[in-house]
C-alpha cells in the first residue's frame, strides 16, 4: 500500500507519477535508490537529497541502505570521491532520516561518519582568510555552470566538461556549498547533542553574509573568486540561504522580491553566460533542473510566501505534464521542452526517470503544501496553500508505526489541526495504527 493524493488532476496524477518513479522505477533489486535513468548507482549528493526529500518517509529501510551505500565503511567516512564539496550534504540527509524514522542506532553511526568526514574537509577545504569552504557549487559540477574562465570564455570546446578540469575552480567559495555546510553543522549538533557545531554554524553563516551578500541587488552573489564577488543569481544557493535561516527575515523578503524567474521556472544560474543564449542554454546555466526548482519552492514555503511557492508548484506541474507525466532531468526554461542543455560544444541529453525530480515534487506536496515537518518527537504542521486548489486528500501516508489520512482545506498560511477530531499542534512520534488528520487553512 502507498499513499494517494486526491485533488486537482494535474497534482494527483503527478503525485502518482512521482511515487512510481521513486518506488517502482528507481528502487533497485539490491535495495537502494539509484539516481535515475542512465545513472544506475547513487552518489553522495543525490542519495542525501532523495532521502531528505521523500525516501526516508516512504521507504525508510531503502533510504537507510542508500545513505550507507555512499559511505566508506572501512574508514567510517562519506565516500572520498573527487566531488568533495558534495560530501557534507550527506549529514543533512542522515539527520532528516533520523527525524523522520526515529532510528537512534543510525543517528549514532551518522554522527561518527559526519564528524570524521567534516574533519577531513576542515583540514583540506576550509579557507581561514574568509571563514568559507572552498569548492564548486552544489549543482554546477559541469563547466557550463561557470561564467568567465579563459578556456571557455568564447567557446567551451577547449576541454572536458567536469568543473575541476579548469584551473582555479577548486578555490571558489560558493553560496550553495557554504549554505549546505551551515545546515550540516546544525545537523551534526542535533545528531551528537554537541553545541559546538551550532556555534560553528553561526560563525559560518556570518561569513556568508559578510562576503557573499550583495546589498545593491538584494541578493547573495554566486561565489567569491579571485576577482571578488560574482553577482550571478544562483537559485539553489538563494533557496538554501532562506530555508536554512542564513538570510533572516529582511534578506529573505529582498531575495523573494528580486530573484529572476524565466517563463518556465527558476533556473540554476541567471543570466546566460556570454557563450550561451536562449537558443543554446548552458547545461548548468539558465536552464530548469526540477531538483533546484524544488529547493526554491520549499524555501518560498518556509518563508510563508504562498504565491512564490504556488508558482513553483505550477511550474513543475507544467514541465512534468508537458513531458507526458514523465519526470526528466532538466528542461528548457523558455520553451518548457525536455532539454539537456549545451556544454563543451555539444548538446546533451536530458535523461528520464530522474529520482530527485520526483522526490523534489513529493517534498513540496508533503512538507510545503500539507506542511508536515518532521522532528524526533513528531510532526509539526505549518501548511502553505496557494489559492484555487480546493480540498485535498492525502490518504495512506506512512509515518513510523502509524498511517495517516489527511484532509487539507482552504488557502493561506494559518492553520487549525485536528487529529482524530481533536485539536492538536503536532502528531506524536509514538502514534500507532490508522488516524485522520484534518488541516483547515485560512
Amino acid at each position: 500500500m502507498r499513499p494517494s493524493l486526491e485533488g486537482p488532476p494535474v497534482l494527483s496524477n503527478l503525485y502518482d507519477a512521482a511515487l512510481r518513479n521513486l518506488l517502482d522505477v528507481n528502487v533497485t533489486a539490491a535495495g537502494f535508490v539509484r539516481a535515475g535513468g542512465g545513472y544506475d548507482d547513487p552518489w553522495t549528493r543525490d542519495a542525501a537529497i532523495n532521502c531528505w526529500n521523500a525516501a526516508s518517509l516512504l521507504a525508510p529501510d531503502v533510504a537507510r541502505a542508500t545513505l550507507l551505500k555512499v559511505c566508506d565503511s572501512g574508514r567510517g567516512v562519506v565516500a572520498q570521491d573527487n566531488q568533495w564539496w558534495d560530501q557534507i550534504i550527506w549529514v543533512i540527509g542522515a539527520w532528516q532520516h533520523v527525524a523522520v524514522t526515529g532510528d537512534t542506532a543510525f543517528a549514532a553511526t551518522a554522527y561518527e561518519i559526519g564528524r570524521a568526514s567534516l574533519a577531513i574537509l576542515d583540514r583540506e577545504r576550509f579557507d581561514p582568510a574568509t571563514g568559507l569552504y572552498a569548492g564548486p557549487a552544489l549543482m554546477q559540477d559541469g563547466i557550463s555552470g561557470l561564467p568567465s574562465y579563459e578556456e571557455v570564455q568564447s567557446s567551451d570546446e577547449q576541454g572536458g566538461s567536469f568543473v575541476l578540469d579548469y584551473p582555479g575552480t577548486a578555490e571558489l567559495r560558493c553560496l550553495s556549498t557554504n549554505a549546505v555546510y551551515v545546515r550540516a553543522l546544525r545537523c551534526l549538533a542535533l545528531l551528537g547533542d554537541e553545541p559546538l557545531f551550532d556555534r560553528r554554524a553561526d560563525v559560518l553563516a556570518e561569513a556568508i553574509n559578510l562576503h557573499l551578500w550583495d546589498a545593491s541587488a538584494g541578493l547573495y552573489g554566486y561565489y567569491l573568486g579571485p576577482d571578488g564577488l560574482d553577482r550571478h543569481q544562483e537559485t539553489a544557493g538563494l533557496a538554501l540561504a532562506i530555508d536554512f535561516g542564513i538570510a533572516g527575515p529582511s534578506r529573505t523578503r529582498q531575495i523573494l522580491a528580486a530573484a529572476h524567474r524565466e517563463p518556465y521556472g527558476m533556473v540554476n544560474v541567471w543570466p546566460h553566460f556570454p557563450r550561451y543564449d536562449a537558443a543554446r542554454p548552458g547545461r548548468h546555466n539558465a536552464i530548469c533542473w526540477p531538483m533546484v526548482m524544488g529547493l526554491w519552492g520549499a524555501a518560498a514555503a518556509s518563508a510563508g510566501d504562498a504565491q512564490a511557492f504556488g508558482q513553483t508548484l505550477d511550474d513543475l506541474s507544467q514541465l512534468f505534464h508537458g513531458s507526458g507525466d514523465e519526470l526528466f532531468e532538466l528542461y528548457n526554461a523558455t520553451t518548457g521542452a525536455v532539454d539537456g542543455g549545451w556544454q563543451v560544444g555539444r548538446h546533451w541529453e536530458s535523461l528520464p526517470h530522474q529520482t530527485w525530480s520526483a522526490t523534489a515534487y513529493l517534498r513540496l506536496i508533503h512538507e510545503s503544501l500539507f506542511g508536515l515537518h518532521f522532528t524526533p518527537s513528531g510532526i509539526t504542521i505549518s501548511p502553505v496553500v496557494p489559492e484555487g486548489l480546493g480540498d485535498l486528500h492525502l490518504t495512506g501516508l506512512p509515518y513510523r508505526s502509524a498511517t495517516l489520512d489527511l484532509t487539507l482545506t482552504g488557502s493561506g498560511t494559518h492553520s487549525q489541526v485536528l487529529l482524530d477530531g481533536r485539536p492538536t499542534t503536532a502528531v506524536p512520534a509514538d502514534l500507532t495504527g490508522h488516524h485522520t488528520l484534518t488541516i483547515e487553512v485560512s
